[in-house]
């Protein structure tokens, strides 16, 4: 009986590890299988400046110095041609200096990062037998546009099936659902009490086409959207429930200023729908001209209406939460030897001053304009140090309300490895003077806490002045100096009407104007 105990034992443990060795064959077959390519980009950079346009007793102040880091590193699993998987990651934005005990930075001494955030993790794949590709998962997601980035949706992080086909070398059709928001309401009555309806009513989903079209130095994408909102989805508890790209309460419905007044949802129709169409048009046939053009329109449906106070005479107005507004923007540019010159501009619909028939400024998703570098995102994507912290510049940049027009020569380069854009453009507004008197704060001048860009009034104006340098010290470390200033141009007296907050409560006037300035070194890394 011990002998069969033991040759028993000994037959299992067999058993065990021929299993063992088979699942280990099967793994390393599996993996053999795939081919796994790593991506990644450091960033370390160091500011100095000040994006704050505006002032005044009680205004929040801050450093003028400051430094950063980011790493993001891209994982591939590519099976075959047919079939791969990515995961992006991304620690940071760090602070040097800052740490990490119920925040997001993690620079202080011991280095207690915390700020991990998964980017992106999706799979590309095509149907059998067909040419159709697939995309599903978190994706970075641009909408198509030309001069000067997409003011609607540009390079935003979002959870997306895209479906691509082309027809031809010349027609192909991209179909997309993405879902920004769901299932954030906490409930009407807030975290403590009754949440009877949480989780209820509370996504936004967008269904759009894109018809890409190249024909020989001519290429055009119109394309649509259509989506709708649950009235929850915008929590009034949550401000506007602000993202990491975004702050959809302030830049998809009608709001005052950058503390916007946020429309009280509740007790109305349950889903508000949305438009946006766009016709991105770009013509390099006149080689060695470059020439730009893009429409793009926009309706975002009120969910009713609310009172907002009209500081100017302490009286409330019933203001409408619908906004609907549209732009166009236009470059050309000329090359070179030594460089690309080129002029832009742009013209977006303004408020009309009345709040009751809503807001005429473009509605946007996460917008993302590039003509320039301080104010826009031309030359870099991240801000080091407080002193940009809720400037106009933080996370994105419209052009709603406002028009332009700039001159620029960009990529010039008389010394190998070393190239220089120089740009000049002005700012102006078209928004109605009168709409000034229903705002909170002068903030308003910054406004919507980088989200947006600056509310500029017909009576308004900035000039914007950038000079970005980029040296190659290696093939995979570049060197970057971007210098910027923007001179103060902002209507006082049609700002006097506006209120602000002292410490101590609110109080009028009580605001003065200020140039913006910085200078920025960054490291970059990629490999």
């Amino acid at each position: 009986m011990v002998r069969a105990n033991i040759f028993s034992k000994i037959k299992k443990t067999c058993l065990v590890v021929m299993l063992a060795a088979g699942l280990s064959l099967g793994v390393n077959v599996g993996a053999q299988a795939v081919d796994f390519k790593a991506k990644g980009e450091w960033r370390v950079a160091f500011g100095l400046g000040n994006a704050n346009l505006h002032g005044g007793k009680g205004m929040s102040k801050n450093d003028l110095f400051g430094a950063t880091q980011r790493l993001r590193l891209q994982l591939d699993a590519v099976a075959s041609e047919n079939l791969s998987g990515r995961v992006w990651f991304e620690i940071g934005y760090t602070d040097w200096g800052r740490n990490g005990n119920g925040g997001s930075s993690g620079g202080a001494l011991g280095a207690d990062g915390v700020n991990v955030k998964v980017k992106n993790a999706f799979i590309d794949w095509i149907v059998p037998e067909t040419d159709l590709q697939i995309r599903m998962g978190l994706q970075n997601f641009t909408l198509p546009n030309a001069a000067g980035g997409s003011a609607i949706f540009g390079t935003g992080d979002v959870a997306a099936i895209t479906g691509s086909y082309q027809f031809t070398d010349e027609v192909g059709l991209t179909a997309f659902w993405l879902r920004p928001v769901n299932d954030n309401f906490e409930g009407t009555w807030g975290r403590n009490k009754n949440r009877t309806d949480a989780h209820y009513l509370d996504n936004l989903d967008l269904f759009g086409l894109t018809l890409p079209l190249n024909f020989e130095g001519i290429e055009l994408v119109p394309w649509l959207i259509y989506g709708f909102i649950g009235r929850n989805a915008l929590d009034e508890y949550r401000q506007g429930w602000r993202t990491q790209d975004g702050n959809l309460g302030q830049t998809l419905f009608a709001n005052v200023g950058s503390s916007a007044r946020y429309f009280n949802f509740r007790h109305t129709k349950a889903y508000s729908s949305m438009f946006w169409g766009g016709l991105p048009v770009k013509i390099s046939a006149w080689d060695p001209v470059n020439f730009e053009l893009e429409f793009n329109y926009g309706y975002v449906e009120g969910f009713g209406r609310d009172a907002v106070k009209n500081f100017k005479t302490d009286h409330n107005k019933q203001a409408d939460s619908k906004r609907a507004g549209w732009l166009i923007k236009a470059l050309i540019e000329y090359k070179l030897d030594w460089g690309v010159p080129g002029i832009f501009g742009w013209y977006a619909s303004g408020d009309d001053g009345d709040v009751k028939n809503g807001s005429e400024r473009l509605p946007t998703i996460k917008a993302n304009g590039k003509f320039t570098s301080f104010m826009g995102a031309a030359g870099q994507d991240f801000w080091p140090g407080d002193s940009f912290k809720g400037s106009f510049c933080e996370k994105s940049l419209g052009y709603a309300g406002t028009w332009g027009v700039g001159a620029q020569i960009r990529d010039i380069s008389f010394w190998e490895d070393l190239k220089h854009t120089l740009r000049i453009a002005y700012w102006g507004g078209t928004n109605d003077p009168s709409m000034v008197k229903y705002f909170a704060t002068a903030n308003s001048w910054d406004n919507t806490n980088g989200y947006e860009g600056p509310y500029l009034t017909t009576n308004d104006g900035l000039i914007e002045i950038n000079i970005d340098n980029a040296y190659k010290i290696y093939d995979n470390l570049e060197l970057a100096l971007d210098l910027g200033y923007i001179v103060n141009l902002m209507d006082r007296g049609t700002w006097k009407h506006s209120v602000a907050w002292n410490g101590e409560g609110v109080t009028r006037g009580n605001m003065s104007k200020h140039d913006a300035w910085k200078a920025q070194l960054t490291f970059n890394y990629t490999f």
